[in-house]
């Protein structure tokens, strides 16, 4: 069954973020006016990060052979290709949505549970799809860019987006706390493990850290809502003038 606890924590830490960073110094950039506290979280995740989730992930990459580890993320890659499936449909891309269907039924069964991505040898293409950005298809603003405690840069929208999400998780409805809490922290970690040579790169790219996760964020989220074309008039104001 779905964990409503797991639910009810997250809506509240959504909830105390939206209302801390009311009470924020406004910054310059409008995309961004909670911005003292999103730097103040920002730390705290990076903290948390090099205490635990970082070191956590360095001994995954290093006992756990490439094959394996490569089994892992496909597996969990065809898991969220039902959250893609359905977000496809909602967009109304119906026929990606059978595409996105028929992926996932591919590498479930031939792919042995996903483990092998028969179906992206076949032509049959990983895509991004979430409920976040169905609200921007639907018409959502994204809201003010937020830093999430834990689950790191989002908007206003992408943040409900996540509790979307949740519901179209299959690991989400697995039986027993003790084999879904196992499953979500295996999938953290080895997602941490993908990203520790991509760190090594932002970490030499900048000088501000943070800004630039913001906005590499912020122009990708634009990006993947309109599929690739965002309007010409770079219609990326977060706020409405009138």
């Amino acid at each position: 069954m779905f964990d409503s606890k797991y639910f009810f924590r997250f809506s509240l830490i959504s909830m105390v973020v939206l209302f801390t960073g009311c009470a924020t110094t406004q910054y310059n950039d409008e995309r961004d006016p909670f911005e003292s506290y999103n730097r103040a979280m920002y730390k705290f995740n990076d903290t948390v990060d090099r205490a635990v989730l970082k070191p956590v992930a360095k001994g995954y990459d290093t006992v756990v052979p490439d094959a394996i580890s490569w089994g892992v993320s496909n597996f969990f890659s065809n898991l969220n290709d039902i959250t893609v499936a359905i977000n496809s449909l909602l967009q109304g891309k119906f026929s990606q949505a059978a595409d996105d269907t028929g992926r996932f039924l591919l590498n479930s069964t031939v792919g042995v549970a996903g483990i092998f991505d028969v179906a992206g040898h076949a032509g049959n293409k990983k895509r991004n799809e979430d409920f976040g950005q169905t609200l921007g298809v639907w018409g959502a603003e994204p809201g003010a860019y937020i830093v999430l405690p834990f689950f790191g840069p989002r908007t206003v929208r992408d943040s409900f987006g996540l509790v979307g999400d949740m519901f179209t998780d299959p690991v989400m409805y697995v039986e027993g706390p003790g084999a879904r809490n196992a499953l979500v922290g295996t999938r953290v970690v080895d997602t941490r493990a993908n990203l520790l040579k991509t760190q090594r790169v932002l970490s030499e790219a900048t000088d501000d850290e943070y800004a630039y996760v913001r906005n590499a964020y912020l122009q990708r989220r634009q990006y993947l809502v309109y599929d690739g074309n965002p309007p010409n008039d770079d219609d990326f104001d977060l706020f409405d003038d009138e």
